[in-house]
């Protein structure tokens, strides 16, 4: 597992993350996921409220990336690694009282990500880049 730095826990805070996951046959999926939050240093974390494509992709694979960037400097990150769906225990419950304190749509599962891999998604000849890796 990688830590992310400041910079990234911030990007992640204030801006739209849009996820990436695969079906059992290969085919994409990726969509905007507006309850992204940082967990600690290498966990992501969001509440999954529609338990559709992308929660039966991940109980499939477990694999999710998530990609966030910003239009104005054309800076951005891209995080890469394994899901675990959590649907029970504290953190769970913390999901379903944060939804109920703010009439959010309970959460049918918490997906957690483990960083694995952060890639570069600036502008320019470094997109893409791996900036690290476990």
């Amino acid at each position: 597992m990688v830590a992310m730095t400041d910079d990234m826990k911030s990007m992640i805070a204030n801006n739209l993350c849009y996820i990436a996951t695969v079906d059992e046959s290969g085919y994409p999926d990726i969509g905007p996921k507006i309850s992204m939050q940082v967990k600690d240093d290498s966990h992501l974390f969001y509440y999954e409220r529609t338990a559709r494509q992308h929660l039966h992709n991940l109980r499939d694979n477990g694999k999710m990336v998530v990609a966030v960037a910003t239009k104005d400097n054309k800076h951005g990150y891209r995080f890469h690694g394994p899901v675990e769906l959590v649907d029970s225990g504290d953190f769970y419950e913390k999901a379903l009282k944060f939804a109920d304190e703010h009439g959010l749509k309970r959460p049918a599962v918490v997906p957690v990500m483990t960083i694995t891999r952060i890639d570069l998604l600036d502008a320019g000849p470094k997109a893409g880049t791996i900036i690290a890796q476990d």
